[in-house]
């Protein structure tokens, strides 16, 4: 039985709003599922998924390595936190948990901490202390690795005649 003009259409354009969300920036398989199952029938976003796959621009996997580089470079935060994002975007466990594999929180909180310094480098040790550890356990860090970066950072900034 010959296939509709409709439904190749409709597949088509699945396809090409894909390519115009990827565009736009990297998502996982879930999250183009989500946004075309709004507008495309299910067959429709199968389909179009699977062109995607078969012709690499859709990675779970690369994209979560990519999410943890970015999270380290530009906007630190802990493992736990990393892997729980990754998560809510769809990438399964076992890749999340390889993506955040080896991260080291204690460094991540010292480059999150010198990026928030400017901030409050000028308070009193208990307000300096209270709103960096309140900027660091925001961004999932553990109470231990906050404390000690916290007391380092403090140091530092005594040793620079702040």
């Amino acid at each position: 039985m010959a296939e509709s003009p409709n439904a190749v259409q409709e597949r088509e354009r699945a396809y090409q709003a894909a390519l115009r969300l990827l565009a736009y920036r990297p998502r996982t398989q879930r999250e183009l599922a989500q946004r075309l199952g709004r507008r495309f029938s299910g067959e429709a976003v199968q389909t179009a998924l699977a062109r995607l796959q078969e012709r690499g621009y859709i990675d779970d996997d690369a994209y979560a390595r990519e999410w943890r580089r970015s999270r380290e470079e530009r906007r630190p935060r802990s493992a736990a936190l990393v892997r729980r994002e990754l998560l809510e975007r769809g990438v399964p466990q076992e890749m999340a948990e390889a993506a955040v594999e080896g991260m080291d929180d204690g460094d991540n909180a010292l480059r999150a901490a010198q990026r928030h310094l400017n901030r409050v480098v000028s308070l009193d040790y208990p307000v300096f202390y209270r709103r960096l550890t309140a900027y660091l356990r925001r961004r999932g860090f553990p109470q231990d690795v906050v404390r000690h970066t916290v007391q380092r950072v403090w140091e530092e900034r005594e040793d620079l005649g702040a």
